[in-house]
Order: C-alpha cells, then structure tokens, then sequence
C-alpha cells in the first residue's frame, strides 16, 4: 500500500486528486494540505510515503517546503505546469524525487505516484532533459564527489539515467540483464550518495557527462 499526502491550494484540485488516487487499489490518501507549512506539517505527522506537492501555494511554496522535507522517509512529487519550468530544476535541487505535468492523465498520475514511491523510474524525461540542459551548470562545474571512483560502465549508466531511460531500457541499450542494471545503478547511487534518479540527472548534467544537443538513446 502506498500513502499519499495531497498538497495543494485549490481545494477542487485536492478533492479531485483524492477522487482518484482512492479509487485505486494500492494507494491510500492519509490527508491533505492547502499550503506548503500544512504540507511539511502533516507530512511529519502522518509520514507518506509520497507527498504529492503543488509547486505554487501561499505561504510557503512547494520548493521551500520540499527542501524543508529533504532527508525525510517520504518522497516528493511535484505538480507542475509547462509555464513554470523554471521552477522545476529548484525543486529537483530542493531534493523532490520527481514531477508531473498537472493537465496528466488519471492513469499516469498513479503510475507516477508508483513509481516515485518506489525511487526507480525519473518521471516525464524529456521535460527534464529539456530543464536541466538549461539551468543545470555546464562544462566547467565542479566534479561531484565520487565521480572519479565510477567504472567506465557505471558512468554509461548514469548518462543513460540523465537521458531519461528506464532499466528496461538501459539494459536493451547495454545488451545486459535487468539484474546486472539494478546492481549499476545501485552502485551509482551508491559511490555518489544519490537517493534517486532526479539527483542522478542534476549530477550527470553538473558534472558535463550529458550536455544541451545530446541524443536520446
């Protein structure tokens, strides 16, 4: 079962979430919150597993609240909009695990929820690429902490993660198995001291691996 915590400032939007969130099976809506101070708030009492976060509310924003949750069990998904994307690579910094598109369909909001919860799948990667290529610090930043001790093959990973690939598809791009990916990307989590894919993205474009023009895979 995944818990969910709904934060958002319209209260129609709140209702309709948890309209749809409880309607499936495996997601339990533990409550809600109508700006980003409720959000850390309830967040701490209730301890979702995922806080699915507006980034625009009164008092304190989504980001701001999202970067007081950091180090927290639960995990952060933003709702965004295509006119904010400016706001999307702060909260990937403020350390959310990912994002959606609030205009998503039902099924992909579930899906999205899932997979946060589960810290495997970077939602919407091509939204992110486009993002992080423009506010992420290019040739010239400084090298992450435990880049150096990556294998040639861990570092292919992470650039693969920071075009948006799933491990189904890293390991069709590799001609590996999905275990052998798994233990990869864990090892990359690992020596980095990531928690998941959004960081992983933020380091792999920091550190000049993926720039602006890249391909794809």
């Amino acid at each position: 079962m995944t818990s969910v915590l709904v934060a958002d400032d319209q209260e129609l939007v709140r209702a309709g979430l948890r309209t749809i969130l409880e309607r499936r099976d495996g997601i339990e809506v533990l409550g809600e919150a109508a700006d980003g101070r409720e959000a850390v708030r309830e967040a701490r009492r209730l301890r979702p597993d995922v806080v699915l976060m507006d980034v625009r509310m009164p008092d304190l924003d989504g980001i701001a609240a999202a970067r007081e949750l950091a180090g927290s069990p639960c995990r952060i998904l933003m709702l965004t909009t295509f006119d904010l994307d400016e706001y999307v690579y702060d909260a990937l910094r403020a350390g959310a695990s990912g994002f959606l598109l609030k205009d998503a369909p039902p099924d992909r909001l579930v899906e999205a929820i899932r997979a946060v919860a589960e810290g495997d799948v970077l939602l919407a990667p091509s939204i992110t690429r486009r993002l992080v290529e423009r506010y992420a610090g290019g040739p010239g930043s400084a090298e992450p902490p435990g880049l150096d001790e990556l294998t040639a093959r861990e570092r292919e990973v992470l650039v693969l993660i920071a075009r948006g690939l799933s491990n189904a598809d890293i390991a069709q791009a590799l001609v590996v198995s999905m275990p052998t990916v798994k233990t990869h990307v864990g090892r990359v989590f690992l020596k980095l001291g990531l928690r998941d894919r959004a960081q992983a993205v933020i380091v792999a474009y920091e550190a000049g691996l993926v720039r602006a023009g890249d391909d794809h895979a």
